[in-house]
């Protein structure tokens, strides 16, 4: 049966930056379709192991901050996740940072930290956990771009240039795995209502100028990705491969 196929019962799914927003929503929905859940964080997210714990999965929550972690302690994070639940079925990289100011002031501190985040922690998780999938014959990457892996947008060229790194990172992998049995796509959400766009959603112009041009009238949440999210993590999906999925309302087509 179809319905079937979007099943990850028996699953392990390691999701990074699940203490709120985005990554909280991810790890539930994977949680409700079935997977038991490790959650990669600096901090233990207490609230988003609740949840999962809720929906009667398993739940392990490993601490390494992405802006200092070594490959090394990424690969060992991976190392432990397994120990603790069993091997990692579904790489989930959706923590992310931004830094905003203007290109010619642009801090080199906040580019490095950005692209840290961004972008180095996605590729040296995917490789940890991708070796595994590998060896195994199957997985599932699923990356979290932005609609800035299509636009320049404004104030953050850290931010854009990391996230289009990652629509080609998600490519290239894909690229190299696709015959091995790993599927790496992206989901690229849309302009989503979380800490990351506070700052926008608290100018009253902005905010109303972005809602103005998004056909679905309205920004997205969390759970407005959960079913892009379970269906590239899932037996659904095992052909499609090197997918930037957009989830944006209607954004780009407008």
């Amino acid at each position: 049966m179809i319905l079937d196929q979007f099943r990850l019962d028996g699953k392990v799914a390691l999701v990074t930056g699940t203490s709120r927003g985005l990554g909280q929503g991810a790890a539930v929905a994977l949680a409700e379709a079935g997977a038991d859940v490790a959650l990669l964080d600096r901090s233990v997210p207490t609230e988003t192991i609740a949840k999962v714990e809720a929906l009667g999965r398993r739940v392990h929550s490993v601490q390494r901050d992405l802006t200092t972690a070594t490959p090394a302690e990424l690969g060992s994070a991976v190392a432990e996740v397994e120990e603790a639940l069993g091997s990692v079925d579904v790489l989930v990289n959706n923590a992310g940072t931004i830094r905003r100011a203007p290109a010619a002031e642009h801090p080199v501190e906040d580019w490095d930290t950005v692209l840290t985040v961004n972008l180095d922690a996605v590729f040296h998780l995917s490789q940890a956990a991708g070796r595994r999938m590998l060896e195994r014959g199957g997985g599932k990457i699923v990356n979290v771009a932005s609609m800035l892996s299509f636009q320049g947008g404004i104030l953050v060229p850290g931010y854009a240039a990391s996230k289009h790194a990652v629509a080609g990172l998600t490519k290239a992998l894909a690229n190299e795995w696709a015959a091995r049995g790993v599927n790496v796509n992206a989901i690229a959400p849309g302009y989503m209502a979380t800490d990351n766009t506070a700052p926008i959603r608290a100018d009253e112009s902005r905010e109303r100028s972005i809602a103005e041009r998004i056909p679905a009238a309205r920004w997205g949440t969390p759970a407005d990705l959960a079913g892009a999210l379970v269906f590239l993590a899932s037996d659904a999906a095992a052909y499609v491969h090197g997918v930037i999925l957009p989830v944006d309302g209607g954004w780009l087509v407008r």
